[in-house]
């Protein structure tokens, strides 16, 4: 039995040194003992490559606390369960997430992300709608990053020839739908109505538009079944039945829309601001032929959905302090500057959107900073995915076989009303 006391004693004393060694070790710069070491950022598709430069410039500087990009596939769906997939399971793959405004809410419902102290970051400098798409039941749960608004695109060419100006109530563009894209062989108006996220986008503008409402309380009540939501959706419905909004745009994601106006098929498009750099491409038909103002509604301007993404932290991230530090970081005016410049995002800095130089290059952005400020955050619930789900799926099968607003109304009532009940 001797020993076997004294292989405890020599295990003890092993143990014991390697928890001295351990110790003295602790607080070096990436062991993450105190929060801090090297970091995974993940995001969709970056389409134009400027983050990679952005994060070289934080890695020279923070060379202990590298920041290692994973980049998704483009398809929001396909990010968002990717995402889900790793936050699921606890996992401490991602560090920091690049996510759709529209998922905070669900993320934070979740546990998977965790709050932020919003004194750390320049939440003053930014456009105030956007600080409400980070947020879930009253507290901070991300930090805005890049954000967007529907735009209305317009044939500026054609409607000076036809003495008409861009229109600014629904019954107007109606109107020149109707009247003068016929006249000049034009489909009237397309936006995004395929049955995906961006059906959901539009549905919810026009809803809003009109002084309605989708969901309210966070998810926690349906509330479209009243008046100003049943005009918003008659918008819609009416154009479809009446051919001003073309069926073939019932098939429509951004870039079908987009190629659609582009090819000088549209008098009107709803689309984000990505739209118009590229309708000026020197191989766009429509290039220097066209202008932008914000949505139209009933009776004057309407109201976007905010789009955009916002950078959160996992909840079960080993390196919490450096993830806070990197989205500062993200979230700086130079770092904002250069989302604009190099990515072709729109900032959620206010200050950029009335900069004379950036104006110049940009002739867009006071138009878009309208736009914003007058936008509002997507339906706001814990079951986002399937609420948008059935959003989608109810409104194009109405727009598809015509369904008249009060079906409509009743179905999403019904299916809605399923969802916030289990929720």
């Amino acid at each position: 039995m001797r020993w076997k006391h004294a292989a405890g004693r020599a295990l003890l004393v092993c143990c014991l040194l390697f928890a001295g060694s351990a110790g003295a070790r602790a607080g070096e710069p990436g062991d993450g003992s105190d929060g801090r070491g090297p970091l995974t950022l993940v995001t969709g598709g970056d389409l134009t490559g400027y983050l990679r430069g952005v994060l070289r410039g934080w890695n020279d500087r923070h060379p202990h606390e590298k920041v290692t990009l994973v980049e998704l596939p483009d398809a929001a769906d396909e990010v968002r369960a990717q995402m889900v997939t790793e936050l699921r399971s606890r996992s401490d793959r991602f560090d920091v997430l690049n996510i759709d405004v529209a998922w905070t809410s669900e993320f934070a419902a979740a546990g998977w992300i965790k709050p932020v102290d919003g004194t750390r970051f320049p939440m003053q400098h930014f456009l105030p709608p956007v600080v409400d798409t980070a947020t879930f039941r009253g507290r901070l749960y991300a930090v805005p990053y890049v954000t967007n608004a529907g735009l209305l695109y317009y044939r500026k060419d054609v409607l000076d020839r036809a003495g008409a100006r861009p229109p600014r109530t629904w019954a107007e563009l109606e109107q020149l739908a109707k009247t003068v894209a016929p006249e000049y062989g034009l489909d009237g108006y397309a936006g995004q109505f395929l049955p995906y996220e961006g059906l959901t986008a539009n549905v919810t503008e026009a809803v809003q538009s009109a002084g309605g409402t989708v969901l309210a309380g966070e998810g926690s009540r349906v509330t479209v079944d009243s008046p100003a939501a049943r005009r918003g959706l008659s918008f819609l419905l009416d154009g479809v039945r009446e051919g001003w909004i073309p069926r073939r745009a019932l098939s429509f994601k951004e870039e079908e829309s987009r190629q659609a106006f582009q090819d000088g098929r549209l008098l009107f498009l709803r689309n984000w601001p990505y739209a118009y750099a590229l309708g000026n491409a020197p191989s766009s038909k429509v290039a220097g032929k066209f202008g932008a103002v914000p949505l139209p509604g009933p009776d004057g301007p309407g109201s976007s959905v905010l789009g955009g993404s916002n950078l959160a932290i996992n909840a079960h991230s080993r390196h919490q302090r450096t993830a806070a530090d990197l989205i500062s970081y993200l979230t700086s005016e130079p770092v904002q500057r250069r989302v604009l410049t190099k990515g072709a995002l729109p900032p959620v800095w206010a200050g950029l959107y009335t900069d004379p130089a950036l104006v110049r290059r940009f002739p867009y952005l006071p138009t878009l900073r309208r736009a914003v400020l007058a936008a509002k955050p997507r339906l706001k619930s814990p079951q986002y995915d399937q609420v948008s789900l059935a959003v989608q799926a109810v409104m194009h099968e109405a727009l598809l076989h015509h369904r008249s607003t009060s079906a409509t109304v009743a179905r999403l009532t019904r299916e809605l009303g399923a969802l916030v009940h289990r929720g």
